[in-house]
């Protein structure tokens, strides 16, 4: 495996954990009031959503980006996985600078898509290159 590889593995991981530490820092910040908000535009509400998103997308692409590179030495995985880093950096951005979840901006939406695009690639390579 790589060193960009696994550095980008790394990084994912690094980002999982700082947004969960978010939450924590939200919730103390509230204090004892509402710890389970439901308003679009609660900074909690957000930071959870944040968090929540990318604990459903990074651990699958880690495990993707791991077979793929147990499979392949191609650099098209330290692309997949940098590609990787970027598009859940900036869906994360997106998320926790947005006014309201009920609207999307750039950042957002192209993290999103981003995701999908690289994990149906990391998918197909695995599929692939066995």
């Amino acid at each position: 495996m790589s060193t960009i590889t696994v550095v980008c593995i790394a990084l994912l991981g690094i980002l999982l954990f700082l947004l969960g530490a978010n939450v924590t820092r939200n919730r103390a910040l509230r204090g004892g009031g509402n710890q389970q908000p439901s308003d679009p535009t609660d900074r909690l509400l957000i930071a959870v959503r944040a968090h929540g998103n990318a604990a459903e997308y990074i651990p699958t692409m880690i495990v993707l980006l791991l077979v793929c590179s147990a499979l392949s030495d191609s650099t098209l995985i330290d692309v997949l996985a940098v590609a990787a880093v970027v598009v859940r950096f900036t869906h994360a951005l997106g998320m926790l600078r947005s006014a309201s979840l009920a609207s999307h901006g750039p950042l957002r939406d192209v993290g999103a898509m981003g995701t999908y695009l690289v994990g149906i690639a990391l998918g197909v390579t695995a599929i692939v290159t066995i």
